[in-house]
C-alpha cells in the first residue's frame, strides 16, 4: 500500500482524539438532511467539529480503506483559525494537525 495512506490514516486517528481531547466529539449523528448539504464545508448546517466527524473522516476513512484517489487539498486548517478564531477553545493544537494534513495531502 502507498505509504500516504498510512501517513493519513495515522492523521485521521490524531484528528479523533483531538476532538475528543477539546470535548467537541458528539455521540449523536446529526440527522441526514443536515449531512446532505452541498455547501463547502457544510457552513450551512453544521458547525466546523461536526462536519470533521460526520463528513471528513467518515470519508476520508472510506477512501483510505478502498485505496482510492485522496484529494490532494483540502485548504481545513484556514477554515479552523477562522472558525476557532477568538472562541473559547485553546485549539491550536487541532488547528497543528488540520494543516498537517493539509500539508501531507498536498504532498501525494
Amino acid at each position: 500500500m502507498n505509504p500516504i495512506y498510512d501517513d493519513v490514516a495515522a492523521l485521521m486517528l490524531q484528528l479523533e482524539a483531538e476532538l475528543r481531547r477539546l470535548r467537541l466529539w458528539e455521540e449523536q449523528t446529526p440527522p441526514a438532511e443536515l449531512l446532505a448539504s452541498t455547501e463547502p464545508f457544510c457552513v450551512d448546517t453544521l458547525t466546523l467539529p461536526q462536519w470533521l466527524q460526520f463528513v471528513f473522516l467518515p470519508r476520508m476513512t472510506e477512501l483510505i480503506e478502498g485505496a482510492r484517489p485522496l484529494p490532494d487539498q483540502c485548504g481545513i486548517a484556514p477554515i479552523a483559525e477562522e472558525y476557532f478564531r477568538g472562541g473559547d477553545y485553546t485549539a491550536g493544537e487541532l488547528i497543528k494537525l488540520l494543516a498537517d494534513i493539509d500539508a501531507r495531502l498536498q504532498r501525494g
